[in-house]
């Protein structure tokens, strides 16, 4: 049986715990109103982005063979995959089921007899993949601030790789923020580009200019930049939302704990007092005798 003073040692390091946990909760939830307000702005300009696209690619006479993003190659030799992590654990099970998803691609890939070479952006990914594939590059200290400049050298490293033919394909994984108790792994093929193209928009409804095919190797550049900061940005929130639904959950855990602990405390407490008054009155009762 422990002694009172290790239960108590006990309950007092749990209570501290608990004001970490409910601490850490706090930040998260001031960061996911942040970043949350961020993604809520961006989704309805990437939106627009892909209309755009559908229409400038929908263009009667557009030769798409002169536009190499475009381009998909037979056979598929090597593929290239972007994997978005956060740079901190404390989130759940966020990170491991992003790494679960990149793993089961890997080994699709793998049994297909295709190459694959990692793009990691993110400290969790990177501890998790250098050393089990091969890594084109690193980023690393970038999920904590999610800005425009860093996507971008990001697409551009995967960008060059796919036009100078290292990789034939690209996949971009990444978590994808649906709400505050809900965050899911989301793939989707990077490069070469395609779009499911519906029925074309009335004329008018954008007016641009030079021609498509002048165009479009100038926008499709800015439109994967915006595929990575989309991620980047997602990704960010699905784990500020995922941590603070884990140290909530850790907070409530120590909680019970700290009941259940205390009860104990006092059963143990209140024995230790029983039996030392049967002590005395055995004492006393052996002094009388």
């Amino acid at each position: 049986m422990p002694s009172l003073r290790d239960l108590r040692k006990k309950i007092d390091a749990i209570k501290k715990i608990g004001q970490i946990t409910k601490a850490m909760n706090m930040v998260a939830s001031a960061k996911l109103r942040s970043l949350q307000g961020r993604l809520e702005g961006f989704r309805p300009y990437r939106e627009k982005f892909d209309e755009v696209l559908e229409q400038l690619l929908s263009a009667p006479g557009l030769n798409k063979g002169r536009i190499p993003y475009l381009q998909e190659r037979d056979p598929v030799k090597k593929v290239g995959i972007i994997l978005v992590t956060a740079d901190r654990g404390l989130c759940g099970a966020f990170n491991s089921n992003l790494i679960k998803e990149a793993e089961k691609l890997i080994g699709r890939f793998q049994r297909e007899g295709k190459q694959i070479e990692m793009l990691l952006v993110g400290r969790r990914g990177i501890s998790y993949f250098r050393r089990k594939v091969p890594v084109r590059e690193v980023f690393g200290d970038v999920m904590g601030r999610v800005l425009m400049q860093d996507a971008r050298r990001i697409a551009r490293s995967a960008i060059t790789a796919f036009l100078e033919g290292e990789w034939d394909e690209v996949y971009l994984i990444y978590g994808y923020f649906i709400n505050i108790v809900r965050q899911i792994p989301k793939v989707e093929k990077f490069l070469p580009l395609s779009f499911e193209i519906g029925e074309r928009k009335a004329s008018g409804s954008f007016i641009y200019e030079p021609e498509e095919e002048e165009l479009l190797p100038q926008i499709l550049p800015m439109y994967l930049n915006t595929k990575v900061y989309s991620a980047m940005l997602e990704t960010a929130v699905s784990e500020q939302a995922a941590r603070m639904t884990a140290m909530d959950n850790a907070n409530r855990a120590c909680t019970d704990m700290v009941k259940q602990l205390t009860l104990y405390y006092n059963k143990v407490r209140q024995a230790s007092i029983t039996k030392e008054l049967m002590d005395i009155v055995g004492g006393a009762e052996a002094i009388k005798g």
